[in-house]
């Protein structure tokens, strides 16, 4: 998992782009929240009490979360395969910092 923001690769510095600290920081405690309600959502889905569910707050429900970069935060084009973005996905790929991707030509 990549925590870190990548700065440096073989050939020098690359800056990527960085999505707002507080965006990420807010999809975290989505994140955290829908953990928090999981088993409880699960339980009222279950008894088909749908009263019961309004009454969760609203970063419970799991379509909350946003898939982000990893690298960068990004949450547009995003790669589930590679977990992050595509801008990303290019300049590592085109570094031949992810292993297995090969520039195709045809």
């Amino acid at each position: 998992m990549l925590i870190f923001r990548l700065k440096y690769f073989v050939s020098g510095y690359i800056p990527l782009p960085m999505a707002k600290k507080s965006w990420i920081q807010r999809n975290k405690r989505k994140a955290r929240t829908v953990n928090k309600y999981a088993k409880l959502r699960a339980k009222l889905k279950a008894d088909r009490d749908y009263e019961g569910i309004t009454l969760l707050p609203r970063d419970a429900s799991p379509t909350r979360v946003v898939n982000r970069c990893e690298v960068t935060g990004r949450r547009r084009g995003y790669l589930r395969r590679f977990k992050m973005s595509r801008i990303t996905f290019r300049e590592l790929a085109s570094h031949g910092m992810i292993p297995g991707v090969t520039k195709s030509s045809w």
